[in-house]
C-alpha cells in the first residue's frame, strides 16, 4: 500500500495548499515524478480543498484533465496549489498546478469536475 504523505500548508473558501517532498515512492522507473501520482494529486487535493467551501460536499470526477510540463526529481519539494473555480447546481470545476518549490518552475497544471448532489 502506498501511503502519500502530504503537508497541507492552508486550506478555506474552496482553496488549498500543499506540499510534497518527493521521495522514491513517487518516481516512476526513470527517476521522475510517475504521473499516476501527479493525477492522484490532482484528483485528490482539489477535492479536499472543495470540502472547505460552503457548499463543500463529496462528489463523484467527472472528468481529469492533466498536462505534463516538466519533470521533478527525488528530494524535490513540490508545492500543490488547488482552487474551486465555480459551483454550480450539480457541477463543480477544480484545478491544481504543481511547481517546484525552490524554483517555482511549473511541473504539472490539471483541471477536474466533479458530480454533486
Amino acid at each position: 500500500m502506498l501511503i502519500i504523505t502530504v503537508k497541507i500548508l492552508n486550506a478555506g473558501e474552496g482553496r488549498l495548499q500543499a506540499e510534497l517532498v518527493l521521495g522514491p515512492e513517487h518516481l516512476n522507473p526513470k527517476g521522475t515524478l510517475h504521473g499516476g501520482m501527479t493525477a492522484t494529486l490532482v484528483d485528490v487535493l482539489p477535492s479536499v480543498g472543495f470540502r472547505t467551501h460552503q457548499r463543500g460536499v463529496i462528489g463523484a470526477t467527472l472528468d481529469l484533465r492533466i498536462s505534463y510540463l516538466k519533470a521533478a526529481e527525488e528530494g524535490e519539494t513540490i508545492v500543490i496549489d488547488c482552487n474551486t473555480l465555480k459551483v454550480g447546481k450539480t457541477l463543480v470545476f477544480l484545478d491544481a498546478e504543481i511547481k517546484k518549490k525552490q524554483t517555482g518552475e511549473l511541473i504539472a497544471k490539471g483541471s477536474h469536475t466533479k458530480y454533486i448532489d
